[in-house]
């Protein structure tokens, strides 16, 4: 609130919107790894694995990955080493993307979209993990 009592001008303070990043980090990692790949509610998440890593095992190693992207949500809530985990979503967002947009594009949700939304993606990690969880970063 401002000196005369009114929310005029009241930013979100530091920590409170770190923690809505936090959450909605691990809720994207939590989604597409339970929903989408381990429950298999999104079966073009396995297509794209069994295109790019092939048919044989392309169910185990969906739901692998699935619970690996489970492990990293739960990492992401923890909140221990941020500059760490935001360093490893960024690589493995774009990573997986590029690849995805590479050899199996026309299975993508939104094509070469994906790779705008990755982006982003990985532009707010950083800035959760990087801007928000810097130590000198000023406080409000």
């Amino acid at each position: 609130m401002s000196h005369s009592g009114s929310p005029e001008g009241k930013k979100m303070p530091r920590n409170t919107m770190q923690l809505v990043l936090r959450y909605s980090i691990a809720l994207v990692w939590l989604a597409n790894g339970l929903l989408c790949k381990v429950l298999h509610l999104v079966p073009r998440h396995e297509a794209i694995v069994a295109r790019i890593l092939g048919p044989t095992y392309a169910a185990p190693l969906t739901r692998l990955i699935g619970v690996a992207e489970i492990g990293l949500a739960l990492w992401v809530l923890r909140g221990r080493w941020g500059r760490l985990t935001a360093a490893m979503q960024i690589v493995l967002v774009l990573g997986m993307n590029v690849l995805e947009f590479f050899l199996a594009g026309d299975l993508l949700l939104w094509g070469p979209l994906n790779l705008v939304f990755a982006s982003l993606f990985a532009l707010l990690v950083y800035y959760d993990g990087f801007v928000l969880g810097s130590p000198t970063a000023p406080a409000n």
